[in-house]
């Protein structure tokens, strides 16, 4: 005789725990495309140098604030957002090069 807490769970063909292992699967591939995103972002941060690489790297990979990052840089905001501005509209051209 079976017993303990699971005793009673019955898993059917349509039930959630018959999919898992597909569900698992999808994660694992969803992660893995994040991870080469991540990765990608990481290389494509490093072109930049000065303040635009601070200001991508502050922004995209620690999740800082434009607001955030002109105060902590010394800046004033305006110009962080103009630079930020320039900087997507590099990334941009760039991406429509290729």
């Amino acid at each position: 005789m079976i017993g303990g807490d699971l005793s009673k769970v019955r898993i059917t063909k349509d039930s959630r725990s018959a999919h898992l292992e597909s569900e698992i699967e999808k994660l694992k591939c969803y992660l893995g495309e994040k991870e080469l995103a991540e990765e990608a972002l990481i290389i494509m941060v490093g072109h930049f140098k000065g303040l635009e690489n601070l200001i991508l790297k502050m922004k995209y990979i620690e999740g800082k604030s434009l607001k955030e990052i002109a105060d902590e840089l010394g800046y004033s905001y305006q110009h962080i957002v103009n630079k930020h501005a320039s900087i997507i509209n590099t990334i941009k051209l760039i991406e429509s090069i290729k």
